[in-house]
């Protein structure tokens, strides 16, 4: 798999993207269960959204297709297919607080790339799940680990990898629209829908006094790669709970870009042993 990926990557990133389109209908038409949670989450997400969904199934795809050129390019090759970078200042300011940055990536456009844009130029540690499939987690770990981009599993022992990566000042990143595991939680609406979402990003903020920042790639058309944006994240501590705008900060950034945003995960699924609050 993983010479399979190298391979792939060498490809220009507008065939990655066209053959993308390809295996995004593919899918939508193979899978009833897929093509009902895409159809379902954009129709909740933007009433009137009809037009939006053969845009939505063709960039589903290409998210795909174009992790091996995102994984496995050199780091010249990654900042080549990096355009632009729009709000870095937010990043310099909260660097310059010395505290740690918490970034926040949502499912939104080439999410992989946000990451190892930041490594570029600083120390990034960044949260993973392990696939169900664990043959595929070496492939993962390939093609995300860089020299200064370090993986902390989904775990306690990833939890520690990051408190420690924020006390030294650095950067660490997570999935924060990821469904967590029951008792790691709390239920807040995302699109007026109830989701269990993770309340690991507030307590690391809270604890350690990291700036929130948001981030996406937004996918540029005719395979020209990626803007990157940067954005300040909700404060640590409020009257609200920080997961509710958590939650309503990533709508106001997936607005932005709505056809880039993955529908056909399961952002709305019950955590095993959870139950819904009443």
């Amino acid at each position: 798999m993983v010479t399979l990926f190298r391979v792939l990557g060498n490809l220009p990133l507008i065939i990655l993207h066209g053959v993308g389109a390809i295996a995004g209908w593919i899918t939508y038409l193979a899978s009833s269960r897929y093509r009902h949670r895409l159809r379902e989450n954009l129709a909740a997400a933007i009433p009137g959204s009809g037009a939006m969904l053969g845009a939505a199934i063709v960039e589903a795809g290409r998210t795909m297709l174009e992790l091996p050129a995102v994984w496995f390019r050199p780091a010249s090759g990654v900042a080549a297919m990096t355009a632009s970078i729009e709000g870095w200042d937010c990043v310099d300011a909260a660097l310059g607080r010395g505290r740690g940055i918490v970034f926040l990536t949502p499912h939104l456009g080439c999410f992989e790339i946000t990451a190892q844009c930041y490594a570029l130029r600083h120390p990034i540690t960044v949260l993973y799940r392990r696939p169900r499939k664990r043959f595929l987690e070496p492939l993962l770990i390939a093609g995300r680990a860089r020299p200064t981009l370090h993986l902390a599993p989904a775990d306690r022992s990833g939890v520690r990898l990051l408190l420690k990566a924020l006390q030294r000042g650095e950067a660490v990143g997570m999935l924060p629209d990821q469904a967590p595991r029951f008792g790691e939680g709390v239920w807040a609406d995302f699109f007026g829908k109830p989701a269990y979402t993770m309340t690991l990003a507030g307590r690391l903020a809270v604890s350690t006094g990291a700036q929130v920042v948001l981030v996406f790639a937004e996918r540029l058309p005719a395979g020209r790669g990626f803007r990157v944006h940067f954005a300040p994240g909700p404060a640590a501590a409020g009257d609200e709970s920080f997961e509710r705008r958590m939650n309503r900060a990533l709508e106001t950034l997936i607005l932005k870009h709505p056809a880039q945003y993955l529908w056909a995960y399961d952002r709305y699924k019950m955590p095993k042993g959870g139950r819904r609050e009443a």
